[in-house]
């Protein structure tokens, strides 16, 4: 009987069933690497609002202490959005015919809220607990970043999953002394060389229940931790954005 395929046959059948497995392998990379991206988590991307109200001014240069604001966020589970009463007991007196304001005193006049763009917006399935996190010693800049210098308000971290549980993996790298879960600036330039860290490690999650080990091992890899990543900016968050921790076009996993 005649040979009927060409001896080259082979070899393209071969070339062929490795290329779709190079190519599956590369989509799949591809979509993974999408899935991160700045362009669908919308992280680092500054949200217009109806008033220009700036961070930086208020928190940063001002000094306003976060719970100025966000009255209720050591006590429920949402910080809380501030009402216009809160904007006016400042601005009925001070830039109070600004032209930049007008919305906050139409609000106030109508009744109406200022309508906010949202900034940070988990799934509806997340139960995400504020109060716990926040009485537990997570810093808001450990999650919000370094609101204190930002104009215009971004999402500072990817908020997937696999962001999350670098802090449920390993809790004593992020918690803190409770009194600094307001300090922007932390960790501070000492802390690197402190090994007194067993209060801050002994924490439960804000997620329904999960528990982490506490005890001197923690505090000495915590000590480790900090003496490693002070070089990116000891005065700084270490989920702050210039870490290649906290990036979503950078994962830890890889």
């Amino acid at each position: 009987m005649g040979q009927i395929f060409n001896r080259s046959t082979n070899f393209i059948s071969k070339t062929t069933i490795f290329g779709a497995v190079f190519f599956i392998g590369i989509t799949i990379w591809m979509l993974l690497e999408f899935n991160r991206s700045s362009y669908y988590t919308q992280a680092f991307f500054p949200r217009e609002q109806p008033v220009q109200f700036s961070h930086k001014h208020h928190a940063g240069d001002d000094g306003i202490d976060c719970r100025y604001c966000h009255t209720t966020v050591e006590k429920l589970a949402y910080a809380g959005i501030p009402p216009t009463k809160t904007c006016m007991n400042c601005h009925s007196q001070i830039w109070a015919d600004s032209p930049y304001l007008e919305p906050v005193r139409e609000s106030w006049r109508t009744g109406n809220p200022i309508k906010w763009t949202r900034v940070y917006d988990l799934p509806d399935f997340v139960y995400f607990n504020h109060s716990i996190h926040v009485n537990k010693g997570v810093g808001c800049s450990t999650c919000h970043g370094r609101v204190d210098l930002m104009p215009l308000t971004y999402q500072a971290a990817s908020l997937q999953m696999e962001w999350c549980l670098q802090c449920h993996r390993q809790p004593e790298m992020f918690i803190r002394p409770k009194s600094q879960v307001f300090q922007m600036d932390w960790p501070p330039a000492e802390w690197a060389h402190s090994e007194d860290n067993d209060e801050r490690t002994n924490s439960n999650t804000g997620h329904r229940g999960i528990r982490r080990e506490s005890g001197r091992e923690e505090s000495r890899r915590s000590s480790i931790f900090y003496r490693r990543f002070s070089i990116i900016n000891p005065r700084s968050s270490i989920l702050d954005r210039p870490s290649s921790l906290l990036h979503p076009r950078s994962s830890i996993f890889r």
